[in-house]
């Protein structure tokens, strides 16, 4: 069971210890930007396009400002006017192609939801009634919405110096390989994928809060951010053209993120720069049907995808083409999503001789895309675990069986996958084997053989992955395209009481960076946990950081205050030898004491220590006072996560009804610093991908409107529709980071949607259905059957 505490005699690194985040937010004691309160605020609303492509040939806010309680109107001429720039993106491809992406839209719109138009009122009702009264003249224009529609001649252009809607014509690895190992091939196993967009559903929509202070000169923002120094530094340097010292970003509690919070989106520079113009605090927050329309997407791939087998069933190489959605601009990684961090991963658990894949990014009249939970790595997953699924019943062997004869091979470890990266280490075997133990795999075959005679269908379907995460170093992604570095700081600061504060860059939003990082700290320095306080979430009292996403904070973030925390500890000791008249390297550290070695009556407590840093009369000169340190960690690799998760479904063949009946997951994580939180992890993130598999689909019209623009057309998973997740674990530690961690964030949500789609078709098979795009809604699947039947 888990404590606050870590139970006695154990090790805090490893301990199940609660949250301790928890009691603040089931109590409703937190506080997210929505709830920040300033006197004298404002609050914004935005006028929005109705339509997917118009030209905006004048506004008329006249209506707007004559409403009592309104202070002002801004549209996006003032912006740019005023000197408000472009966002730009954080990653850079050869080639490419931009679509800028504004505070407000200046001569065109090209998405439903995009900002015109901004009202500014005494309070938000007011606000919302003058938006309403801004009349905007718009020229409806022809919309594109389809990726592939948008490549054809004669498609409506989004961009007029963008040709054929092609942001980007991207390709890694050797195609003539890769065609020469397709002319040798045995088998060829082919087939075209569909992963639909995705629509974020954060439990926090996303809020800006500015203040502008004239006496300094300094802004300050209240965000819902991911990564508040990236906030800072593009919003202040490139957008507004404000000094980083004048521009604070603090992102308090924030309720979920998903990638979605990454984006610096057009709404917090708007907001900024009318709480500087005005003087007076300003405040957004979005609706939930706002959010649907503006909140970066995810996913939207249409692939084609071929691989190569010899007469025994060993892979010979992998051919991927896929086309990309990235929506009306790009995002802050949407570039990098359905490339660098797609591309790469293609190749899963398997040695692959050839893998060579081609990504046309393309703009069409839809909100953006960008990264979503797992961001490029559920995408190729998905690829790879249908076709080695595929190749089995091509073959006729046991799915598990084909992934075994193809497996990377611990002793190949490290591994240089193709293309671009080399994997860390990895020993894919026992967590396959575990999972099939744990479904009982065999008896499961009965068991599905027995229901088929009575007209009931049972599927099983696996997926084992493999992630890559943590990205770095950041002098080699620099060269990929990179316009920024991807370490991370970590300040440890401890107080003359022997009280810590841990300072960290990484930004919560629900993992339980405040609990892990403390249980990190304390267990290096020899502190209770409960000792230790953790700080995010403000650029005004943490010196940089480059945020949370990618699964990075543990490996990338936890490291940073590990390492931060060995300095603090080295310094202790040395300290403590001075008090104790002894070697240095005779002092050891245990249950919060600093003692000779073999005599451990001679000991300083750590309090005693600390004070001793502060109040340094007895110390030597060259031991500085205080007891400080802070690191910036840039790791040597990627870090590489694995696993196999096993689903387990039924499907109702009157109805198209399927049923999940079982779900089993055995990753590998590398050290765990703290088990509950990685199973939370996983819990959220798998059943984040089985609502990928099952139910969610982000749906435009021909005409650019989202048809699903709310929870009654876009359907989440509830509770009752899941089973209780059976999880286990397998640990081969990293060597790419001091703690051996290996990322989880994401780790469920990039293996449920192959290991749910391998179950669905395993299930359908005696129809002789092969292949269905997700989701597997009643509908589709009771169509696809009928549709055997008929023939």
């Amino acid at each position: 069971m888990a404590t606050t505490k870590a139970p006695a005699g154990a090790r805090i690194l490893g301990s199940s210890i609660k949250r301790r985040e928890d009691p603040r937010l089931i109590t409703g004691r937190a506080t997210f930007t929505d709830d920040v309160k300033l006197p004298g605020t404002t609050y914004a609303v935005f006028v929005r396009s109705p339509y997917a492509h118009a030209l905006i040939h004048g506004i008329d806010a006249s209506r707007a400002l004559a409403l009592p309680g309104v202070v002002a109107v801004y549209t996006g001429k003032e912006l740019a006017d005023a000197g408000v720039n472009p966002i730009p993106t954080a990653w850079v491809l050869p080639g490419i192609k931009y679509g800028q992406r504004r505070a407000l839209a200046l001569e065109r719109a090209r998405f439903v939801g995009e900002g015109v138009a901004m009202v500014v009122a005494d309070d938000p009702y007011t606000a919302r009634d003058a938006a309403e009264l801004v009349d905007v003249d718009f020229e409806p224009l022809s919309a594109v919405v389809d990726a592939e529609r948008a490549l054809e001649p004669g498609a409506p252009q989004v961009y007029d110096d963008v040709p054929d809607n092609l942001s980007f014509d991207w390709s890694i690895g050797d195609a003539a390989a890769a065609d020469a190992a397709f002319g040798a091939a045995a088998h060829v196993v082919r087939q075209r994928f569909v992963n639909q967009r995705l629509i974020p559903n954060a439990i926090e929509p996303r809020a800006s809060l500015a203040a502008y202070n004239p006496a300094t000169d300094e802004l300050t923002l209240w965000t819902t951010s991911q990564n508040p120094h990236v906030h800072r530094l593009i919003i202040g340097a490139f957008a507004l053209g404000i000094p980083e010292h004048k521009l604070r970003v603090i992102s308090p509690d924030v309720g979920g993120g998903f990638g979605s919070k990454i984006m610096i989106y057009p709404d917090e520079v708007a907001v900024a720069w009318a709480a500087r113009k005005l003087e007076r605090p300003v405040k957004w927050t979005a609706e939930r049907r706002e959010s649907y329309l503006t909140d970066c997407h995810g996913r939207d791939h249409v692939t084609d995808a071929e691989l190569a087998l010899d007469a025994d069933g060993r892979i010979l190489a992998l051919r991927v083409r896929t086309i990309a959605n990235l929506g009306a601009n790009h995002g802050l990684f949407g570039t990098v999503t359905p490339t660098y961090l797609y591309a790469p991963v293609l190749s899963g658990q398997y040695r692959i001789p050839t893998v060579w894949c081609g990504v046309r990014g393309v703009f069409t009249n839809t909100a953006p895309v960008d990264a979503l939970r797992g961001a490029g790595r559920p995408e190729a997953t998905f690829v790879i675990e249908r076709l080695v699924d595929l190749a089995a019943a091509r073959l006729g062997l046991d799915p598990p069986e084909l992934r075994r004869r193809n497996f990377i091979p611990p002793e190949a470890f490290p591994y240089a996958s193709s293309p671009a990266l080399t994997y860390d280490s990895g020993d894919y075997a026992p967590a396959l084997e575990r999972a099939l133990g744990m479904v009982g795999y065999a008896a499961l075959r009965q068991e599905q053989a027995r229901l088929r005679r009575q007209g009931r269908y049972l599927g099983i379907g696996l997926c084992t992955y493999v992630e890559a995460c943590g990205l770095a170093p950041s002098r080699i992604i620099g060269k990929l395209g990179a316009v920024a570095g991807l370490y991370e700081s970590g300040q440890v600061r401890v107080h003359p009481t022997g009280k810590v504060s841990v300072f960290t860059g990484s930004q919560q939003q629900g993992q339980g960076h405040e609990t892990t990082f403390a249980q990190i700290a304390a267990d290096t320095l020899g502190v209770p946990v409960e000792d230790v306080d953790v700080v995010h979430g403000d650029t005004g009292r943490i010196a940089f950081g480059m945020g949370t996403y990618g699964s990075r904070s543990g490996t990338v973030g936890g490291s940073a205050v590990y390492l931060s925390a060995l300095r603090v500890r080295d310094k202790a000791r040395k300290i403590a030898a001075h008090l104790l008249e002894a070697a240095e390297e005779d002092i050891e550290v245990e249950d919060g004491k600093y003692f000779v070695r073999g005599s451990p009556d001679r000991a300083k407590t750590f309090a005693e220590i600390s004070l001793a840093a502060y109040i340094p009369h007895a110390l030597p000169m060259e031991i500085e006072p205080g007891l400080d340190a802070t690191v910036f960690f840039d790791p040597p690799n990627w870090v590489f996560p694995f696993g196999a998760h096993v689903a387990v479904v039924e499907v109702d063949a009157e109805t198209g009804e399927v049923e999940l009946q079982r779900y089993v997951a055995v990753d590998d994580v590398g050290n765990v610093v703290n088990p509950m939180i990685v199973d939370g992890q996983l819990h959220g993130g798998i059943a984040h991908g089985i609502g990928q598999a099952l139910w969610e689909h982000a749906v435009y019209d021909d005409a650019g409107q989202l048809v699903t623009g709310s929870h009654m057309e876009y359907p989440l998973g509830r509770a009752d529709a899941f089973p209780t997740f059976e999880l286990d674990r397998t640990v081969t530690p990293s060597p790419s980071n001091p703690l051996g961690v290996k990322g989880v964030g994401e780790a469920g949500t990039i293996a449920s949607p192959a290991a749910v789609a391998n179950a669905v078709m395993d299930a359908l098979a005696p129809f002789g259905i092969t292949h269905l795009d997700m989701p597997y809604t009643p509908a589709r699947v009771w169509q696809a059957i009928h549709a055997q039947r008929g023939r």
